[in-house]
This record gives structure tokens, C-alpha cells and sequence, in this order.
């Protein structure tokens, strides 16, 4: 349960102002049709988590104990750095073309986008440290969902009204935190 919890709360405080999430935001300007891409976001995720997952379960039977604790500490440290820059949605990386339907073009574009994201890379981070590769997978994917569906509801209007700067801030200091942690060799 604690491997889902916090899969769920990393992800969702660390998806406020990412890329993806003004993907979602784009998207919904666009097509102003919620339920595909909802939909589209949660198959991408799943299907681009679990490919993270599996990348970091196989991390964890690899790695010794020693060096996992390292390289996860290190890499917590590093996505708390990276999680105080703003990202900013690229025009190409959008991927949106009329042909595809709202939903073929969200997943597409989602699982794309988050390719080497950092939601993707703590993924990884979480599903070497966690021994439940479902509930890591199943947690990430629901903040993303936690993250995402608002902005495609409530739109632009809701999005800017978040004090984004403060939410990245918070997202830092808890991979900070939980790179800290692993360093000093605290189980969570």
C-alpha cells in the first residue's frame, strides 16, 4: 500500500506544470471533448508506466542493495532539480493531427510526451525501490489521472489559477526528501 501511495502523490505533485499536463490543457482547448482524451491520457499511462516499471524491476534484480540505494538516492536528488524547471509544451512534441480521432490522437501524443519525462524517470526510481510493480504502476497512473483530469475539466481557467511555481517547489523537496532518505538508508 505504501508503494501505491506514494507512487500516487510523487507523480501528482510532480506533474503540476509538466509538459503533459499542458498537453492536456492543449488538448482540451482543441477538441473540448473530456471523455476521449481522458481515456487517451489513462491508456498512454498505463502503457508507458508499465514499460517504466518493468524497466526499474529489472534494476532492483540487478542492481546489488549498495548500489541501488546509491543510484536511487542520486536519481531522487537529481529529479527534485529538475522538477524546479518549468516545462514548456513543444508545438511538434503536441503531435495533434485532424485525421485521428480524439482519443488515438491523446494516447499517442500522451505516450509520446512522456518519454523520458521526469513522471516517467520516477516511475523507474519508484518501481526499483518497491518490490509491487503493480501498485507503483497503478499509483503513478492515478496521479497523472489526479493531475490531468482536472486541467482537462475545468480548462485553462482552473490551470491558471494554480500557483504552479509553489506546486513544483513541493514536488522537489519530496523527491529531495525521498532521495535524502534512500541515501541514508531509511526504508518508506
Amino acid at each position: 500500500m505504501e508503494a501505491l501511495l506514494v507512487s500516487t502523490l510523487v507523480v501528482a505533485l510532480g506533474e503540476i506544470g509538466d509538459k503533459t499536463q499542458l498537453l492536456a490543457l492543449l488538448l482540451a482547448a482543441r477538441f473540448r471533448r473530456p471523455v476521449p482524451i481522458i481515456l487517451g491520457i489513462f491508456v498512454a499511462t498505463i502503457a508507458n508506466h508499465a514499460l517504466a516499471g518493468l524497466v526499474g524491476a529489472w534494476v532492483r534484480t540487478t542492481l546489488s542493495p549498495e548500489w541501488l540505494r546509491w543510484i536511487l538516492g542520486l536519481s531522487f536528488i537529481a529529479v527534485a532539480l529538475w522538477a524546479l524547471k518549468p516545462d514548456k509544451l513543444e508545438e511538434d512534441e503536441a503531435g495533434i493531427k485532424g485525421r485521428w480521432g480524439v482519443f488515438a490522437v491523446t494516447t499517442i501524443a500522451f505516450f509520446l510526451a512522456e518519454m523520458g519525462d521526469k513522471t516517467q524517470v520516477a516511475t523507474v526510481m519508484l518501481a526499483a525501490k518497491y518490490e509491487s510493480l503493480v501498485q507503483v504502476v497503478i499509483g503513478t497512473t492515478l496521479g497523472m489521472l489526479a493531475a490531468n483530469v482536472p486541467v482537462v475539466f475545468l480548462g485553462s481557467a482552473a490551470a491558471l489559477k494554480l500557483p504552479v511555481a509553489l506546486i513544483r517547489k513541493i514536488a522537489a523537496a519530496i523527491f529531495a526528501v525521498l532521495g535524502i532518505a534512500t541515501l541514508a538508508g531509511f526504508a518508506f
